[in-house]
């Protein structure tokens, strides 16, 4: 019997060694980590040089309140990330996840208001959405079975529509005008209420399964916050440090935020890092009345040197350009070995970001019933074939929808790319034939 509270209904292998893109289980069996774990895994596995700088940093110190001590580690890391991030004279406010990331920042977006002024407290996410599993960030988003559950406990946030181009709520206006359509609908909730923020993923992650928007998308959304007053923040938990072949999703677009959430690639899996920035003028107009919030492991000193060792790792192996070449390698080989397929809905996504929706038919889009489980059954096939592949549903309707998403390290080379394609289209049309 084991004492561990698994995440998992059945057994799972016990994890021995992992390298690069490839993973051993105690019996030897070897795994080819297509899903970067949670899509989390950016600089691959066993990166020497980040667990010497984590393990330099806690031979000097291990933890350091954050009330109490700055350190050398956290400044030189908030210094590096201020020239990649895309948030004006950010300010950086490191956590220990991607929840953690969320809630700090609706925290920072009703305490900005509230300096302000302004009692805005509303905030508004995007159906199909997902933010965490806190209850902030659970409230925001819009996955309807993750919040069934807890329902009692929600309601604080609303929801708006969602630039699911597969399934375009907008079907008249697209694909040109379809930007201007979702800032219409994000404007009508902004009138009818105190909105604080809008809370958003560059490129649909989990839910969605890299659903990348229109081009006026961001721009229109963008602009609508700036005008009505509200805080933009940028969900890059999955899509940040080079995911989608940019440092950030929002630099496909060139949009700034006035908060971003970051976490997963952040620090690679090798310590449970998240940040939440905000821009200097947010910063500034906080504290001015002071900001009521913290986490024991906030600014975490030993976080921080692992932060800044996978954040050179990204720069010095020049990740981000190669998360693009590979990324378009990925999506190319996939769609042609999956070609034809008669449900294989969408292949899609930016970057070492792929997602692949299957469907019952593919002329009506129709999906599977989700009592069919095909994730599921896809899952487990790609896995008896040594392939691990990150998993979503609900994406149709918010019950029935089959995804899967890729999102290998970015270290991932062009073999094991092509390795990845073959075993994802071989453990998919097992599931469900041509």
């Amino acid at each position: 019997m084991s004492h561990v509270f698994s995440r998992a209904t059945g057994p799972l292998p016990r994890i021995a060694t992992a390298l690069g893109t490839e993973m051993w289980d105690t019996d030897g069996r070897r795994y080819l980590d297509a899903a970067g774990g949670a899509i989390v895994v950016g600089v691959g596995h066993g990166a020497t040089e980040v667990v010497r700088a984590a393990a330099a940093q806690a031979a000097r110190v291990s933890y350091a309140h954050g009330t109490m001590f700055t350190s050398d580690a956290l400044e030189a890391y908030a210094d590096a990330l201020a020239t990649v991030l895309p948030v004006d004279a950010p300010r950086v406010y490191p956590v220990s996840g991607g929840s953690e990331a969320v809630e700090t920042a609706l925290k920072m977006a009703r305490a900005y208001h509230r300096a302000r002024g302004e009692d805005r407290h509303v905030v508004i996410g995007r159906h199909g959405s997902y933010h965490g599993n806190s209850r902030g960030a659970l409230d925001v988003s819009g996955r309807a079975a993750l919040r069934d559950p807890y329902r009692p406990w929600l309601g604080q946030a609303r929801h708006t529509s969602t630039p699911y181009e597969y399934r375009c709520p907008f079907p008249d206006s697209h694909p040109v005008g379809c930007g201007a359509r979702h800032a219409a609908a994000l404007e009508d909730l902004f009138r009818a209420e105190p909105v604080a923020a809008f809370v958003a993923e560059p490129i649909a992650g989990a839910g969605l399964g890299g659903c990348v928007p229109p081009d006026d998308y961001w721009p229109a959304v963008a602009d609508a916050c700036r005008r009505h007053g509200v805080l933009l923040i940028a969900d890059e938990v999955m899509t940040g440090f080079g995911r989608t072949g940019r440092w950030f999703g929002v630099d496909h677009w060139g949009v700034r935020p006035d908060i971003l959430v970051a976490g997963k690639g952040t620090a690679s899996g090798y310590w449970p890092l998240g940040l939440a920035v905000c821009s200097g003028e947010v910063h500034d107009t906080i504290l001015s009345t002071g900001f009521t919030h913290g986490f024991t492991y906030s600014h975490h000193v030993v976080g921080a040197a692992t932060g800044l060792a996978v954040l050179g790792i990204l720069r010095d192996r020049d990740l981000v350009s190669a998360s693009a070449t590979r990324g378009d390698r990925l999506a190319a080989v996939l769609a042609g070995r999956l070609a034809g397929h008669p449900h294989v809905g969408d292949i899609r996504g930016r970057g070492l970001l792929i997602g692949v929706e299957l469907v019952a038919d593919r002329d009506s889009r129709a999906p599977f019933p989700r009592a069919d489980r095909v994730t599921e059954r896809i899952v487990a096939a790609a896995r008896e074939s040594g392939l691990l592949v990150y998993s979503g549903t609900g994406c149709a309707d918010g019950v029935e929808g089959d995804l899967i998403l890729l999102g290998p390290p970015l270290t991932v080379t062009e073999g094991e790319v092509d390795e990845i394609a073959e075993l994802c289209a071989a453990a998919i049309t097992a599931t469900v034939p041509r």
